[in-house]
């Protein structure tokens, strides 16, 4: 996929870098003020993410004294509700990262969110792969946001071992996924931990089937496709492997199904890189059979599609101390701390800096190093990948669409027709019926 390469005038990136240069100034207006209190909410707090959020912390505060850095945990399926009191109380944090990039554009239209052109240009427009920002571009001109970077959240995942003892090969189509999970259940091993809850990760999961059956959820002008023969495909297809899945399935969200499979539970994975870095520190003797590969479709003749949720950084309009704010949120990309940040989950999180890509201290890392396939692989399909916001190359952007995987529609969907047996085209009119509905809200 070829994106539009991301333009920001001389005079913004002149702007920008005279605001680093205001910076030097900061620390004595600082101290000559009350301390100013800079609140960072993410979702992504590993122990590890923590400790490189506390080095990028402590080297800003280092820098700007009278400057403190609060950093406040969200989760996945709970940042929604907690922006939206947020919001609504005024009480908002200055600088929200790592939500997907169709959570931005929906808070962006509704004029919630500051205008992130300064902080791109403070940061570097021609740092970027080219294109990185086209999906923060809700109007032209304006950037709601940026990425912190990239993902590719539904790799395939398999252990080599359990592959040779099966006698399978790395399936490429559904019909080759369910007959390797089949061959590899056995002994307390089940085929895959797909996820049968009403979260955001069977939304995802299903937006990403509908896809791998070369369909849509909607037109590239935003009409609702979803009531479509693809669709009924994908249900069916999902159907048939929840035999293959664990009991617990029907309550699994990210975090299960990671477990799952880094425990051994399951023969196959679907989730992004942080596999790995989780399967070296929690089941080392697995380690050395892990790979991954695209996600399988219904037929080799249904192009790939990977899910990037496009992790981002954004900041609310109404944040106070602007200045600093968007001086902090450029240092987030300042290579040392960046770099442990990205490190922190090695290719779970992947560079949207191609300056950091090419940097041999970004390579310097035993994860990097020991599977080097399979991060590339991983960074090949973010690069093209795609989420509900913007499904194809073809599409409009989609601001509803962070209402809609919120909304809970889609996984309900799934819940109707696999767990409780209801006619699937019946199921799939009154979905599409509901999205109708929220684009017209």
């Amino acid at each position: 996929m070829k994106r539009q390469t991301l333009q920001i005038s001389r005079r913004g990136t002149l702007k920008g870098l005279a605001a680093t240069t205001a910076l030097v100034g900061l620390g004595a207006r600082a101290r000559a003020q009350d301390t100013v209190t800079i609140r960072w909410w993410s979702p992504q707090s590993s122990p590890e993410q923590l400790a490189a959020y506390e080095f990028q912390i402590a080297q800003f505060e280092a820098l700007h004294p009278g400057v403190k850095v609060a950093f406040e945990k969200t989760s996945d399926e709970g940042y929604a509700p907690q922006l939206a009191a947020a919001f609504a109380s005024g009480e908002v944090p200055n600088l929200v990262t790592h939500l997907p990039s169709f959570a931005v554009s929906d808070y962006w239209v509704n004029g919630l969110l500051e205008p992130f052109n300064d902080v791109i240009a403070m940061i570097g427009p021609e740092k970027y792969y080219p294109g990185a920002n086209q999906i923060y571009e809700i109007e032209p001109g304006q950037f709601a946001g940026t990425g912190i970077g990239n993902s590719a959240a539904n790799m395939l995942w398999l252990r080599r071992d359990l592959m040779a003892e099966a006698g399978v090969e790395a399936p490429q189509t559904w019909d080759q996924l369910r007959a390797a999970c089949q061959a590899m259940q056995t002994g307390g091993i089940y085929g895959a931990p797909l996820p049968y809850a009403k979260n955001s990760m069977t939304t995802l999961t299903i937006i990403g089937f509908i896809h791998l059956a070369g369909g849509t959820v909607f037109s590239p002008d935003l009409e609702v496709a979803l009531d479509s023969q693809e669709t009924l495909d994908a249900l069916e297809f999902y159907g048939s492997m929840r035999e293959l899945c664990p009991p617990g399935a029907t309550n699994y969200s990210w975090g299960e199904s990671l477990t799952a499979f880094v425990s051994g539970a399951t023969a196959t994975g679907i989730y992004t890189g942080r596999v790995l870095a989780n399967v070296n520190a929690q089941n080392p003797p697995i380690a050395d059979h892990v790979t991954c590969t695209l996600y399988p479709r219904i037929s080799e003749s249904v192009e790939a599609w990977t899910f990037n949720d496009f992790p981002s950084v954004f900041i609310p309009k109404a944040a106070k101390d602007m200045e600093v704010t968007k001086q902090f949120a450029a240092f987030l990309f300042e290579p040392e701390g960046y770099i442990k940040q990205l490190h922190a989950a090695p290719g779970h999180v992947l560079p949207v800096l191609e300056t950091i890509s090419d940097d041999p201290r970004y390579q310097d890392n035993p994860i990097i190093e020991k599977y080097p396939a399979e991060v590339n692989l991983m960074a090949e399909a973010a690069a093209s990948g795609y989420n509900l916001g913007f499904e194809s190359a073809a599409h409009k952007p989609n601001v509803k669409a962070g209402e809609i995987v919120n909304s809970g529609v889609l996984a309900e969907m799934v819940q109707r027709v696999v767990l409780n047996g209801e006619d699937a085209k019946t199921v799939v009119g009154d979905t599409a019926a509901a999205i109708e509905k929220l684009m017209q809200v």
